[in-house]
């Protein structure tokens, strides 16, 4: 059985092993495949592993030996599942993975804005704490977590998790889907609710309009839930205390992109779901898939 995955740089660059899917066939990864390439790519393959190539009812068509797709993401919407399903091939995800990953790297970003580590460690590393006159210095005010409220849109693995660190902390915990009002106005506001037609850009001038003023936006979900423009006019005008999101509706941004540069927005790279431990638990139920798959079973499978 021939085994390929498209673009596997992200699940593994280099410091994991695919030895539990190269025990089940002979294999072969390609860090990335333009559009142009994944015909060639999959070749005359039965199993192919996939991330962000989008896989449409033409390239299906002209895979003839073709039997598992296996998603390496929880997420699906780049693959045709109609067309698989019509053309009898196995389509499995790999779902709640990053639960503990993007709940943990939420509260990173929530902390950086709190207490200012990595700002404060580069003004000791310039020497400004050799030249302190006092035990400590004051450069950017602190902000304690403790009696301060969160609001959670999207109450889900992600976002129940979540709630218990807010919890852990002394925070009140507002749940979007149960209080809306309440949710809106919290001094934190975190997303963790999947992208859908309906919910696309939500977050807007009017939604904006309606937090407390002087609030914090979080967003560890989906770029697109974000109208990215009316959230930096918010940033520049002060409405929004500050933003930290590791996502953008665009990825990798283009030049000139409205919440780059601003001062009051904290962006990572979309890494919150990619802590090493996290990524070898893709490549294991990947392998779990495809082997309950090959045994008849229907592990984690969409059709």
């Amino acid at each position: 059985m021939k085994i390929v995955v498209l673009d596997g740089y992200s699940i593994n660059p280099g410091d994991l092993s695919w030895s539990p899917l190269s025990a089940l066939g002979t294999f072969r990864s390609f860090d990335r495949t333009a559009e142009e390439e994944i015909l060639n790519h999959i070749g005359d393959s039965e199993v192919f592993f996939v991330s962000k190539c989008h896989i449409t009812r033409s390239i299906l068509e002209k895979c003839l030996n073709l039997k598992f797709i296996g998603v390496t993401a929880t997420g699906y919407d780049n693959v045709d599942t109609k067309a698989a399903e019509e053309m009898g091939i196995a389509v499995c995800h790999v779902p709640a993975y990053s639960t503990d990953a993007v709940a943990q790297h939420t509260f990173a970003l929530i902390l950086e804005l709190t207490n200012r580590s990595g700002s404060y460690n580069a003004s000791v590393q310039r020497g400004k704490w050799y030249e302190s006159k006092d035990f400590t210095f004051i450069e950017e005010p602190l902000t304690l977590l403790s009696g301060k409220s969160l609001g959670i849109i999207g109450y889900g693995n992600i976002g129940s998790r979540v709630a218990r660190i807010g919890e852990a902390f002394g925070m009140k915990i507002n749940i979007y889907s149960r209080d809306k009002d309440a949710a809106q106005k919290s001094d934190f506001v975190t997303l963790h609710c999947p992208l859908t037609p309906e919910n696309k850009g939500f977050i807007d001038k009017e939604f904006i309009a309606g937090m407390k003023d002087g609030a914090v936006l979080i967003n560890t979900a989906r770029g697109a839930l974000v109208n990215e423009s009316d959230l930096a006019e918010a940033l520049k005008s002060g409405k929004l205390a500050a933003a930290a999101l590791d996502v953008l509706s665009t990825e990798p941004p283009k030049a000139g992109h409205p919440l780059i540069g601003l001062p009051n927005c904290i962006l990572t790279p979309h890494i919150a779901w990619m802590p090493k431990e996290t990524r070898q638990k893709v490549i294991d139920i990947c392998a779990a898939n495809l082997e309950s798959f090959l045994n008849g079973g229907r592990l984690n499978r969409i059709v």
